[in-house]
């Protein structure tokens, strides 16, 4: 094993037991992060660019179509405009229904995840936490049990112990939490095209239902 190898796994297990959970969440934390990295970029569309096809093809009274381009394009914002679509015969309360139950089952396929990513933000900095006490309490009980004739090293074992375990916690929460936030930030940013799209295609369906019935 290499020396910076070999010096970084005694650094770690200078922490003690408590490094095991907290480098499972590391792992766990960047398995999150990398599903929903990739999960999300398929998610995404060029809202803008679908909404103007959407909308040229309604105005056509192309209802068929408008289904297929839906079909065609695996993301939310599709399915969800798929819901009301075939809808379209409906009344604007059953489109908005339709729209809101279809928006009820994407919502949480975007939010998969998140909830045990905030999890292993919040908790790798406490477990550093109680590394930290328990390397001060392992260093209080060194000095008792020598009476207070202790030199540097007789304490080294237990501050040791507590700087590294605070580390290793920071080290995991910090980039975690920023990646928490980013794809918090992303998902809520895609809801609300999802929900401007689904006003524009309930106007865009009662409006040409009028036009036809007229």
């Amino acid at each position: 094993m290499p020396d910076t190898e070999m010096q970084l796994f005694k650094v770690i297990m200078q922490g003690g037991i408590l490094m095991i959970p907290i480098g499972l969440c590391s792992i766990v934390a960047l398995a999150i992060i990398i599903e929903r990295f990739y999960s999300l970029r398929r998610a995404s569309i060029d809202t803008r660019e679908f909404m103007d096809t959407m909308r040229q093809v309604l105005r056509q009274n192309r209802i068929q179509d408008a289904v297929e381009i839906c079909d065609e394009v695996d993301a939310p914002i599709a399915r969800i405009m798929r819901a009301g679509i075939l809808k379209y015969n409906r009344t604007k309360e059953d489109i908005r229904e339709a729209i809101e139950d279809a928006g009820h089952l994407e919502i949480p396929r975007l939010e998969r995840y998140l909830s045990a990513m905030a999890t292993c933000a919040n908790i790798a900095p406490l477990l550093g936490l109680l590394g930290t006490v328990a390397g001060m309490i392992k260093a209080f009980a060194q000095i008792q049990a020598l009476e207070g004739q202790v030199s540097p090293s007789d304490l080294a074992e237990g501050i040791g112990n507590a700087l590294v375990t605070t580390a290793a916690g920071l080290t995991v929460a910090i980039p975690t939490l920023v990646a928490y936030n980013y794809f918090v930030t992303r998902v809520e940013n895609m809801i609300l095209e999802m929900e401007i799209s689904s006003s524009e295609l309930i106007e865009l369906l009662t409006r040409h239902r009028g036009e036809r019935e007229i």
